[in-house]
């Protein structure tokens, strides 16, 4: 065999240039439009479910009548999961990359996960001691009242779980994980992918006020720095489900 004589060594195979399988700038942000719009799809479709389970006229007037409940919004939000689910892997297919590396769905160790929970504690005191300091409400009024109503028309747990585990998931699969994974192979690096997907995440939240949408901005920050700084998304999701899940059961069970 030439493989075994000396005269004959083998050939020695130069492997090609690895090519990472990572949408860039562009590709990030037209997949992360889509993604967007396919949460959104996922969401209002669960609205024009419940009205047709309902046998309501299919306009914007019964659509927003019922889309108002506490619990179609609670479907609403959960809906939008798998949705956001579905077309981040159909990006990811395409790359023909691993969804659990793309994604950075690796658990992180405990002291990472202590560190990130004690720096988003201070973020929220900071931004409570200021509410307080200028006679602000620490959560918006409007979920306030959608939350304890979800409470006393029984759809205390459905919204639960919409806001404290569908709605981590599905935005953080979006911010840290597709659109953060791609800007920070571009050229706006791990900074830039960090500056830009908390403000992503941000407009997503334009339902709230300007003060509101300030500190939605600057926990994603922390956010983000914490997913550059771990290497995990489960480690923003599990923060991002304490954050909401904290909110959630203060209004609606031990809020005045």
């Amino acid at each position: 065999m030439d493989s075994l004589n000396p005269d004959h060594p083998p050939l020695v195979m130069t492997p090609a240039e690895h090519v990472p399988r990572v949408w860039k700038f562009w590709g990030t942000a037209l997949w992360g439009l889509f993604i967007f719009v396919a949460m959104f799809v996922g969401q209002i479709g669960a609205v024009v479910l419940l009205a047709a389970q309902r046998g309501l006229p299919m306009d914007l007037a019964s659509l927003q009548l019922i889309g108002h409940e506490p619990q179609t919004l609670a479907l609403s939000v959960i809906m939008g999961l798998p949705a956001t689910l579905a077309a981040v892997w159909l990006a990811i297919r395409i790359k023909k990359a691993s969804f659990v590396d793309y994604l950075a769905l690796h658990w992180p160790s405990w002291k990472q996960l202590l560190f990130g929970a004690v720096g988003l504690i201070l973020i929220v005191l900071v931004w409570e001691t200021m509410s307080r300091a200028l006679g602000r409400e620490a959560t918006p009024g409007f979920m306030t009242d959608l939350l304890k109503s979800g409470r006393d028309k029984g759809a205390a747990l459905s919204l639960l779980f919409a806001f404290s585990v569908a709605a981590p998931m599905s935005e953080e699969i979006l911010a840290r994980g597709f659109l953060y994974r791609g800007w920070s192979a571009s050229f706006l690096r791990v900074p830039g992918a960090i500056l830009l997907s908390s403000l992503i995440w941000t407009v997503v939240h334009l339902q709230y006020d300007i003060y509101f949408l300030a500190e939605v901005f600057t926990i994603g920050l922390w956010f983000g720095y914490m997913r550059y700084r771990s290497g995990s998304l489960w480690l923003t999701i599990v923060l991002h489900a304490l954050n909401n899940l904290t909110a959630v059961v203060l209004t609606m069970w031990l809020g005045s």
